[in-house]
């Protein structure tokens, strides 16, 4: 749940969570369904390879402020508990 991204233990942008990703830290990854496909298509590619489940519902400007950062996320990568 989206309300829960402030208080997980996550990495957000694309190349913390593609290294988050390919290590097996990942344990699930939103996607902004509005950020640049040339960016999160190899994320979520990578997402698909490794069984990670992708959540592309949010806006970047909502999984910003999901995160409590002033801008907006286009990729954010849920770590193992």
């Amino acid at each position: 749940m989206i309300t829960d991204l402030a208080s997980q233990e996550k990495v957000i942008g694309v190349k913390q969570s593609r290294k988050a990703i390919r290590e097996g830290r990942a344990c699930r990854v939103y996607l902004a369904c509005d950020a640049d496909p040339a960016i999160t298509d190899p994320v979520s590619d990578g997402c698909a390879s490794a069984g990670i489940p992708v959540d592309m519902e949010y806006t970047m400007a909502q999984l910003g402020k999901a995160c409590r950062i002033t801008v907006g996320a286009s990729v954010v990568a849920v770590l193992r508990g």
